[in-house]
């Protein structure tokens, strides 16, 4: 189901100039919207209220109560803003909240959308596994290397690999009992699905951490959506590399919970190691 801020997005180009002015107004500060009367909306989108009720029929409510109560239950479900809401010239304040919002709002999402049982499955391969292998390219490949520097601590052996000639190499070599956890926003980037191929055909089990309905959700053996919308041609990965950060932290709780009384004295033994490197020195 569209939320209200998607509706509103999706209807831009069939509203009057008006209607178009007093939906860029919403769009760029939804939360305060809420709070307004249909008069001081009108003031301070500097359109009449005919404009507003005649906007609210457009987006499919009855009327500006029943726009406000849609609006609200979509940020209240963790509604991202859109980056394009940052405005050429938008003051360093807007910049850090428009930012920060959408970044909460698009973990609120994943975290409502996540299959429990999926986790489940995931976390069941990772504890079996004889070896994992994280495989992700730019941003992805940062993600990968985040979630090895976790799991490798858990006694596990891993390696993350972001050359998609060596995970290529190393998927074919895979065994039955190994795992790949690969990573990839749009799941779309042909050298990681043969990767992921050709693990499949040695054996291995696969976790896709990427947008649900994309060529590697369907190849792997489980799939954790993380449907995270944002202009890649523009930016870099922001909203969606933090997703899967997060989705990673909840495998690596998940299996350290699994593994249970013999993973305390591996991580106390690693943290020593740590500590002594540690300066002990106080005030510096």
């Amino acid at each position: 189901m569209l939320t209200m801020l998607n509706r509103i997005e999706a209807t831009l180009t069939q509203l009057r100039p008006s209607e178009r002015k007093l939906a860029a107004y919403v769009l760029d500060a939804p939360r305060e919207v809420v709070d307004l009367s249909m008069n001081e909306l009108a003031e301070r989108a500097n359109v009449s209220q005919p404009t507003i009720a005649r906007f609210c029929q457009a987006v499919g409510c009855s009327g500006y109560r029943e726009f406000k109560i849609r609006l609200a239950q979509g940020i209240a479900q963790g509604v991202p803003f859109v980056h394009r809401d940052v405005r050429p010239d938008e003051p360093v304040p807007g910049i850090a909240s428009k930012v920060l919002d959408r970044t909460i709002g698009s973990l609120m999402q994943v975290r409502n959308n996540l299959s429990p049982d999926s986790i489940g499955q995931a976390i069941e391969l990772l504890a079996g596994a004889r070896r994992i292998e994280f495989y992700g390219a730019g941003a992805s490949g940062i993600a990968a290397q985040d979630m090895q520097h976790k799991f490798f601590r858990l006694g596990v052996p891993t390696v993350a690999y972001n050359d998609p000639h060596v995970y290529g190499m190393s998927a074919a070599l895979l065994q039955q009992g190994d795992v790949v956890v690969a990573i990839s926003n749009t799941g779309r980037t042909q050298d990681l699905l043969e990767a992921v191929q050709l693990a499949r055909n040695a054996g291995a089990s696969v976790i896709a951490i990427t947008h649900s309905n994309s060529p590697l959700a369907r190849q792997a053996s489980v799939a954790l959506f993380a449907d995270v919308d944002e202009d890649t041609d523009v930016y870099s990965p922001l909203t969606s590399r933090i997703a899967h950060l997060a989705i990673g932290d909840v495998l690596a709780v998940g299996m350290a919970l699994r593994l249970g009384d013999r993973l305390p004295t591996q991580l106390a033994r690693a943290k020593e190691v740590i500590n002594r490197r540690r300066t002990t020195s106080e005030g510096r």
